[in-house]
C-alpha cells in the first residue's frame, strides 16, 4: 500500500497491515493460551521470522500478488511441515493464507512477540540502527531501556541505512527517534518555517 505524493514519490502505508497483523496475532495468542501452547507457537514464529529473513523466495511467495491464496497456503503448509511446526501454528498459517493475509505474516509475528512479552511481564522493543550494533552497544541500549521502562526489555534489532545514523527504538506504540535523518528533517522543517 502506497500513497502517491504530488511530486511523484511514494510513501508506504503500513498502518493497515499492522492492524491486521495485530488482530491475527491476538487471535493466535488467545488460541495458544487456551491450548497451553504459547511457548511452542512463539518458538515456531521465531523460526518463521528467521526463515523470512533468510529466504527471498519465501518473502516473494507471501508478499507477491502473483500468487493466489491457495498457492500461498500450499507454500506455507510445505514450510510448516518441513520445519515441523506444531499443529496450532500450521492451522493458523493455513487460515492466514486462506483469508488472503499471508502478506501480514511478519506483522503477525512482531505483534505476537509483543503479546508474549507482555504476558511474561517483559517489554518488547525494536531497535533500528543505520549499521549493526556491537555487543557493547546492544548492552548499553538494553541497560538504558531497563532503566527507563523499569522492566527487562526483549530487544530485536533491525538495520535500516536510510536513518543515516543514530537509533530508533519502538516500544509498543511509542517511538523514540534519535536518528540523524529525523534530526535533519526537523532542521529542514524549521528552516522552511523561518
Amino acid at each position: 500500500m502506497c500513497d502517491n505524493l504530488t511530486d511523484g514519490t511514494q510513501v508506504a502505508d503500513d498502518s493497515k497491515a499492522t492492524d491486521v497483523g495485530a488482530r491475527y496475532a491476538k487471535a493466535l495468542f488467545d488460541l495458544a493460551k487456551d491450548e497451553g501452547r504459547i511457548a511452542a507457537v512463539e518458538s515456531d514464529l521465531k523460526s518463521l521470522k528467521a526463515m523470512l529473513k533468510d529466504s527471498a523466495d519465501l518473502r516473494t511467495l507471501i508478499g507477491s500478488p502473483k500468487f493466489s491464496a491457495a498457492d500461498k497456503g500450499k507454500g506455507l503448509a510445505g514450510v510448516a511441515v518441513k520445519a515441523r511446526l506444531n499443529p496450532t501454528t500450521q492451522k493458523f498459517l493455513g487460515l492466514l493464507a486462506a483469508n488472503g493475509r499471508a502478506g501480514a505474516l511478519a506483522s503477525v509475528i512482531t505483534s505476537f512477540e509483543a503479546l508474549t512479552a507482555l504476558h511474561r511481564g517483559a517489554v518488547s522493543a525494536e531497535v533500528t540502527s543505520a549499521i549493526p550494533l556491537s555487543a557493547a552497544q546492544s548492552k548499553s541500549v538494553a541497560a538504558a531501556l531497563r532503566q527507563a521502562l523499569g522492566k527487562d526489555p526483549e530487544i530485536t534489532t533491525r538495520v535500516d541505512a536510510s536513518i543515516l545514523g543514530g537509533i530508533k527504538v519502538q516500544v509498543g506504540s511509542r517511538l523514540y527517534d534519535a536518528s540523524l535523518k529525523s534530526k535533519l528533517d526537523q532542521l529542514k522543517f524549521a528552516l522552511k518555517r523561518a
